[in-house]
């Protein structure tokens, strides 16, 4: 089932009203991503407002999701002793069955269905598994040969859409819709609900009754001594029939296991069998137009039917075919999805708004689209997708709610610099908590860095500038020295760097970009006007004297932490990586350890994101990992470890001081796109445009995993 966007807040409701102090706690299974980290802190936010239980699960695969629902979620089925509960799933499953990764399907059926289980499942990645979105609600019992029948009609769910007389608490799956499915599954829907709702049909049937059908026909015309050939309308039947694809036939439900019935109608006949007189001797009239009352018109044989239902399931299973096959996709990310439930409930405040901006701002730095995951190109057209026009209007609506709960006073000095461009690096007051716009250029962590190194280490600036070259190197010194900054002042930190260079530094660059073809490098001037709608501008939160950083910021130190691990991290001012000796000396043949690491690194970044201390102790392990990735990408390209193939590029990583660090699929993720941005770029100045077709060419990256003994493996669009 769904939940339509203008019931967002029903299931919440109604989970407020009913909560008493025996009932269950909620838990939460949420994946070991940023987005979904946000999510999870926003939940638990309005969870902890109504003082409702609840319990943390991170989940970092598929074995994680299946322990889970064998460890938490079984045990709460009314058939396990249980008395039911609330699941949610926040970036996990959708892709899924989740009634069968959760052990709950065999609970389907009658009125006791999924044991009183109700599973909620918020997610940005796509395409939903379409048993999520149309099933997960109880079925009309179970046929004979063992199947669960069609989808029992509930009242308040049209076709698995959630309307208003819908009454929560009795379990199933429910997905929560951020528009999608209401204005792009259409078609899949009616396509779902048609093959539920089919019989069930086997192919040896099919075979079976030919033989039969053939004695049926013998027999009929021998009852008729003088008809020697069939009629008009016998032979098209026949014809018709030989048309039909004779594709494998899909088993499919049906509401019982009784044969299809004979049709009572059959098409119009061309001509009628008379007799005349007593002999009995036939001719064929071709001017009779109806059927004589005295001979009834041949019925529609089974098999006939069947054939026809056949071509019907499989002209239905094409749509659903087709649908999966579209890949994999981002839509609306998870916090944006969240705050949209805190303000139906009316509770959306600077910390939830904060942690929703962090969410959707954590989605560019893992290239995630409405084409996949892939680099940001310029004049990109995605009609959806957080990166195109649903993007868009996501990041002016929070510009919009920056300006409603942050009124600007006008003696405030942050209301200067934003006046006139300079990125703020420091809080108005001790106790000034408040979120703000800013002009950001696109360059890495500059408040915590040297220019130098934040202009070094952006993937934005380094593969326009190809700074994996000498050349490149001096592209970007020239640059800055066309700024007027001398290459003493740039690599010293930026909080420390002269007030005046500073305050020109959006300016200059503005001014110089073009000529290096980094249009995008900082947001226009026609932005900085006073009611505007800020286009390209980023946002900045203070704590205080103590700190003071960007969403971008936090959403590369918390994907950090999960993707390395305050921990893991001993020698960084080595320019080395140790996992630790006790994790050496474990080989780790099915990932449990490396996924209990993972776990443990959740925490962590839990804590982060709402610790600034913790945050900032963390910030030298974001710049370790970009300084991998500039090593390891600066090392694959001078080295030509790039296979050319005939539909993607291939490089795999082996060797190298930072291998370890790429065996995380986010951290291999964040070096694939920092390839494919340059690769891009270097297609783009060769030839002036992208392989096939414009789309660019997919790269996929592998990482050798010592401990396991496997790749890793992305690709990337």
């Amino acid at each position: 089932m769904y939940l339509p966007r203008s019931l967002l807040s029903t299931l919440y409701l109604h989970l407020q009203r009913t909560h008493h102090p025996l009932s269950p706690p909620v838990l939460i299974l949420v994946a070991l991503e940023p987005d979904a980290l946000c999510g999870c802190r926003i939940l638990t936010h309005l969870l902890k407002h109504d003082y409702i239980p609840h319990k943390i699960q991170p989940i970092a695969g598929f074995n994680d999701l299946e322990r889970a629902g064998r460890e938490n979620v079984r045990p709460m089925l009314a058939s396990q002793g249980g008395s039911g509960g609330v699941v949610v799933c926040l970036g996990v499953g959708a892709r899924n069955d989740l009634g069968a990764m959760l052990g709950i399907d065999a609970e389907s059926e009658g009125e006791g269905a999924f044991g009183g289980v109700e599973v909620w499942v918020v997610d940005a990645q796509r395409q939903w598994h379409l048993e999520n979105v149309f099933g997960g609600s109880p079925r009309d019992g179970v046929l004979e040969d063992g199947s669960p029948g069609p989808i029992k009609q509930q009242p308040g769910v049209d076709n698995g859409k959630i309307g208003r007389g819908f009454k929560p608490g009795k379990g199933g799956i429910i997905v929560f819709d951020d528009g999608d499915i209401e204005e792009e599954l259409g078609p899949e829907r009616a396509a779902y609900f048609a093959l539920d709702e089919m019989p069930a049909i086997d192919e040896r049937d099919d075979e079976g009754d030919s033989e039969s059908e053939e004695d049926e026909d013998i027999s009929m015309i021998e009852a008729r001594p003088g008809q020697k050939r069939k009629s008009w309308s016998d032979r098209e039947d026949d014809e018709s029939d030989e048309d039909v694809d004779d594709r494998p036939r899909q088993r499919r439900r049906s509401n019982s296991s009784s044969p299809i019935p004979e049709s009572p109608s059959r098409p119009q006949r061309r001509g009628l069998m008379v007799v005349d007189g007593p002999n009995g001797v036939a001719h064929a009239d071709s001017h009779s137009v109806s059927p004589s009352p005295a001979q009834p018109a041949k019925q529609v044989s089974s098999r006939t039917l069947r054939r026809r239902l056949i071509k019907l399931q499989q002209k239905n299973q094409l749509v659903l075919d087709a649908y999966y096959s579209l890949g994999t996709s981002y839509s609306e990310p998870i916090a944006s999805m969240m705050y949209s439930l805190a303000s139906e409930l009316g509770r959306e405040d600077n910390d939830v708004l904060w942690l929703t901006i962090v969410g959707v701002s954590s989605m560019e730095l893992y290239g995630r689209s409405a084409t996949g995951v892939a680099i940001s190109l310029k004049n990109s057209s995605n009609r959806s997708g957080w990166r195109g026009s649903r993007g868009s209007r996501i990041r002016q609506l929070l510009r919009e709610e920056v300006r409603r709960l942050n009124p600007p006073d006008l003696n405030d000095r942050a209301a200067l610099n934003s006046s006139t461009g300079l990125i703020p690096t420091t809080a108005c007051s001790p106790t000034d908590t408040s979120i703000r716009l800013s002009p950001e250029p696109k360059f890495l962590l500059i408040r915590h860095w040297s220019l130098y190194d934040s202009m070094l280490h952006s993937p934005y600036l380094s593969a326009r500038l190809h700074v994996w070259t000498d050349v490149g190197r001096k592209r970007l010194h020239k640059m800055l020295a066309k700024m007027g900054v001398s290459l003493v002042q740039c690599k010293q930190s930026y909080t420390h760097m002269d007030m005046d260079l500073k305050r020109g530094l959006r300016g200059k660059l503005l001014k110089y970009s073009a000529m290096y073809g980094l249009d995008e490098l900082v947001p226009p001037a026609e932005s900085d006007e006073a009611g505007g709608d800020k286009e390209g501008w980023g946002f900045v939160r203070s704590w205080g004297w103590r700190a003071t950083l960007s969403a971008q910021d936090v959403g590369v130190v918390v994907g950090s932490i999960l993707e390395v691990g305050k921990k893991g991290v001993t020698t960084l001012e080595e320019g080395g990586w140790d996992r630790g000796r006790e994790a050496k000396e474990i080989t780790d043949e099915n990932g449990a350890i490396e996924a209990e690491e993972w776990v443990s690194r959740f925490w962590d970044a839990y804590d982060a994101l709402e610790n600034i201390e913790e945050l900032k102790a963390a910030l030298p392990t974001a710049q370790h990992l970009h300084r991998a990735i500039l090593r390891t990408g600066t090392s694959i390209i001078e080295k030509r470890q790039i296979k050319h193939l005939s539909s993607f590029r291939l490089c795999i990583v082996k060797d190298g001081p930072d291998v370890a660090l790429f065996t995380h699929p986010s951290a291999l993720t964040k070096l694939a796109l920092w390839l494919g941005e340059a690769f891009a770029e270097q297609d783009l100045q060769r030839t002036g445009k992208l392989g096939m077709g414009g789309r660019g060419t997919p790269l996929v990256v592998a990482c050798w995993n010592a401990e396991r003994g496997v790749y890793g493996v992305v690709g990337t669009g």
